[in-house]
């Protein structure tokens, strides 16, 4: 080819390709929840062996006006044919042939799989039925001072504040509300009062971690066990021995609301609660809105990812960061007051039992967004109360076993399902101007 030749023409047609490359941590998951979903269907697999008679899924209970009757499932064949699904998808979660929604429809197969096969075992062959309504009701009850506490700790995490107190705020909260109630036989008065202590608490919270740049884990720690000693020391010395006067507050009814509450099934569980359930559900409504739709939301959301480009602007990082960690205090103070005046109107030396660590948990895989903390807490709330639920039908399962099973679930769920999350850049991080 000589230097007047004509260069060459390159026709060749580049080929492309649409492959999706998965990340490593996305791979992780994939893998672990694969993993998950294969073990339990082995499980299942396994309780075939212990599975005998038919299982019956009670859909009303007795005080219910509608009666829909009992849903028997014969129990072999429903454990097996669950066993089955969960092996078929983790199969395909291990495979890596399933991505977005049918990653999506394939666990969610797999958790009905999961539930339905382990409820039938449970049930299968017993006396009583399963109470599917108390089971949602009671989910519901349960789920609502978690739904409190993993909003407060939203609120506080997104402005870049670490609140692991949420267990004291719970623990402040309830007292007050079993003290002030006992005192003023007002449920709105309990109520305030538990406010202001949860407030109180989310005061000293934002003192030492904003002002003083405490190391916040260390400092919500420190406020778990200075409310533990508070609360244990005053009710030793001052609810104890005048119990009918300072620890007898009135109880929350249940407000049905007119119409719905006569819906068959439904009607019970969601439009028959108590006045703090319908508050714990505005809730989120009103801090997703103001997270993602107010200027408020949107100072809160940059001081928890880069407070210096928001102090550049003019945003007052230390007043955003005291604010959303006040505003964590009400719902706090909420979900306290929830442990005391919707049970026995009494108090009792560390009442909360973990619930706000339980929260915590829940805030962690719902990624620090309102709505899906919401789901964690409402599926914490479903395991705690089939545990429950159990106990009364003599499953096989050891009662200890069936006493811890909700945090085992939760473990697992963090562990296996979850992932690696990403909490806001600058939470836990102070800030000095």
């Amino acid at each position: 080819m000589t230097a007047l030749d004509p260069a060459p023409r390159t026709d060749a047609v580049v080929p492309t390709t649409t492959e999706t490359v998965e990340s490593p941590e996305k791979r992780r998951q994939r893998l672990s929840t694969g993993v998950l979903i294969a073990v339990v269907g082995v499980l299942l697999l396994v309780s075939l062996g212990s599975t005998t008679g038919v299982a019956r899924f009670a859909l009303s209970d007795a005080f219910d006006e509608v009666q829909l009757g009992t849903v028997p499932l014969p129990g072999l064949p429903t454990v097996a044919v669950c066993a089955v699904l969960c092996l078929l998808a983790a199969a395909a979660f291990l495979s890596g042939r399933v991505h977005g929604r049918l990653a999506a429809l394939a666990a969610t197969v797999a958790g009905l799989a999961v539930v339905i096969g382990f409820l039938t075992w449970a049930a299968a062959g017993r006396d009583l039925p399963f109470p599917v309504s108390n089971q949602f009701a009671g989910t519901l009850s349960l789920a609502t001072p978690l739904v409190f506490g993993a909003l407060c700790g939203v609120m506080c995490e997104r402005a870049g504040v670490v609140n692991v107190s949420i267990e004291g705020q719970f623990l402040a909260a309830a007292f007050a509300a079993a003290v002030v109630g006992s005192v003023t036989q007002s449920v709105t008065w309990a109520i305030l009062a538990a406010v202001v202590a949860g407030v109180a608490m989310a005061a000293l919270l934002a003192v030492f971690s904003i002002n003083y740049l405490v190391n916040q884990v260390v400092l919500g720690v420190v406020l778990n066990l200075l409310a533990v000693g508070v609360t244990g020391f005053l009710f030793d010395q001052l609810v104890q021995p005048a119990a009918s006067t300072y620890n007898n507050a009135p109880v929350l009814d249940s407000i049905p609301i007119p119409g719905l509450s006569s819906i068959p099934f439904f009607g019970r569980v969601l439009f028959d609660q108590n006045i703090l359930a319908y508050i714990a559900i505005v809730a989120v409504v009103v801090v997703s809105v103001v997270l993602y739709r107010t200027t408020f939301g949107l100072r809160v959301r940059s001081v928890g990812e880069h407070p210096q480009a928001a102090d550049t602007v003019g945003i007052s990082v230390r007043g955003v960061r005291w604010s959303a960690v006040l505003f964590g205090g009400v719902l706090a103070g909420l979900g306290g007051s929830f442990f005391t005046l919707a049970s026995t109107g009494q108090f009792t030396k560390e009442f909360t039992v973990g619930n706000g660590f339980i929260a915590l948990a829940a805030l962690i895989m719902g990624r620090w967004r309102p709505v899906l903390a919401t789901v964690m807490c409402l599926f914490f709330g479903f395991v705690t109360q089939m545990a429950s639920q159990l106990q009364t039908l003599s499953t096989p399962m050891p009662s200890q076993l069936l006493l811890v099973l909700p945090y085992i679930a939760t473990i697992i769920a963090v562990a296996g399902l979850v992932g690696r999350v990403r909490p806001p850049a600058a939470d836990g991080v102070p800030y000095e101007k």
